[in-house]
């Protein structure tokens, strides 16, 4: 059995204080498909002239949710108020569950803006259950040797198992809810079908390229395929050329969501307790060395 496709929703170039990105969620058709709440594809280039942390995104908080960085080219440099300072390359991913509050900047390395270099990334915002809010924050990074990665039956897709479990391998981020992300890539015609843990929201984010998903036709590159999830099944796709998509699946948290900028809570009297702690100083201090 093949989950059919419920949507096909087109990034669209939003403004974010000057700052334009591709938003493929939330959109007016959905506002989120739990536990995921927001996808971005941004791509920035850097200039030498003028120093790497003036450039990017600077300071500003979080609670309640993990933001997570896949950096598809370029160099991320997170920085944030517990201390954490890291570079994350091309093929690596920033996973930062914000918790009970966070502050961190997102910039180009100094390396990226002396060469006037050019980063993309998707960001994808993922809740964490309300039990689980108020925790302390925590910063994964993985490279691209800390990603257990398998093959598609035929060779020609390569893998990343960034979070979950599937089949025998197992991935190694520690995560607030039940997660399945796989982030693939193919150099040239193949197919593959993946396996849907049950009762999970299963979306797909097409980065780069085309692909056929089995069922519903061929689909472009900057576009979220968010498929059904009344029936239980696979996923199955092929390509006739170089494709690379990140595969997001999640069981939902099914409750009650209060979003509010950067904060994400159950209650709208949560999301006024963050913005006061932030305004104290409570989420920590952040200076960009």
């Amino acid at each position: 059995m093949h989950k059919s496709v419920k949507y096909l929703l087109p990034a669209e170039d939003i403004d974010m204080g000057g700052i334009i990105v591709k938003q493929a969620l939330p959109t007016q058709k959905i506002d989120q498909l739990d536990p995921f709440l927001l996808l971005h594809h941004a791509t920035f280039t850097y200039t030498k002239d003028a120093p790497a942390r003036q450039q990017g995104i600077g300071p500003h908080p979080h609670r309640g949710f993990s933001p997570v960085t896949f950096v598809i080219r370029g160099e991320v440099h997170h920085r944030d108020s517990r201390g954490n300072n890291q570079i994350a390359k091309e093929g690596e991913v920033q996973w930062m569950f914000a918790g009970a509050g966070i502050i961190h900047s997102e910039r180009p390395s100094a390396d990226l803006a002396n060469k006037n270099g050019t980063q993309e990334i998707i960001q994808l915002w993922i809740n964490a259950p309300a039990d689980a809010k108020m925790e302390q924050p925590k910063y994964q990074y993985k490279s691209g040797t800390d990603i257990p990665v398998f093959p598609s039956s035929d060779g020609q897709f390569s893998n990343k198992l960034v979070a979950g479990n599937y089949g025998d391998f197992k991935g190694n981020i520690q995560a607030e809810s039940e997660l399945l992300i796989i982030w693939s890539q193919s150099k040239s015609a193949g197919k593959q079908s993946f396996e849907i843990p049950q009762g999970f929201n299963a979306m797909l984010y097409l980065i780069k390229g085309s692909l056929q998903v089995k069922g519903y036709g061929k689909v472009g590159q900057e576009n979220l395929i968010i498929f059904d999830n009344s029936v239980d099944g696979d996923i199955e796709i092929s390509t006739e050329n170089a494709v690379e998509f990140v595969l997001l699946c999640g069981k939902p948290i099914d409750e009650v969501v209060v979003k509010q900028g950067p904060f994400v809570m159950n209650t709208t009297t949560e999301i006024m307790v963050a913005m006061r702690d932030y305004q104290m100083g409570k989420m920590g201090i952040l200076i960009e060395e």
